[in-house]
């Protein structure tokens, strides 16, 4: 699609794809908004699209900005997959939510309780591991130590 086919204007449900790019606990409904954002070359879209890309947690939907940032014409620089982590202090929040549950708790009530009482960290982890989230959030549990 090139500039001349992009809407001007702001869509009709602008303001419910502005609340779904900023859905915290939920990177498929941010990702699915700057899908959607991207067909509209508007200051708005592309100041929201710029802040995806810049601090969204989840490297897909920062990359999904980026490449509609760039196809509005828009100077912007590939973002970084590399990060140490998403969240400062992942095992802290790893050990607070252990220490939560009885002693001989198993992984899956871990995994649940941490979807419960942290859904964002959940999620953005869900996202930016894909298929290997179970495998690290395992090795998360296992390495955090009472």
């Amino acid at each position: 699609m090139n500039n001349e086919e992009l809407n001007q204007e702001l869509p009709e449900n602008y303001e419910e794809l502005k609340k779904a790019a900023g859905r915290s606990a939920d990177w498929r409904a941010r990702l699915a908004a700057v899908e959607e954002l991207g067909n509209w070359n508007h200051k708005q879209v592309i100041d929201i699209l710029n802040r995806l890309m810049i601090s969204d947690p989840v490297y897909t939907v920062q990359e999904a900005a980026y490449k509609k940032l760039s196809a509005f014409g828009e100077d912007v620089k590939v973002p970084s997959k590399n990060k140490a982590e998403l969240f400062r202090g992942i095992s802290k929040i790893v050990l607070r939510i252990k220490k939560s549950l009885p002693r001989d708790h198993s992984y899956e009530e871990f995994k649940e309780k941490l979807k419960k009482m942290r859904i964002d960290v959940y999620d953005a982890y869900e996202g930016e591991k894909g298929e290997d989230f179970d495998n690290w959030l395992e090795k998360q549990w296992i390495s955090a130590v009472k």
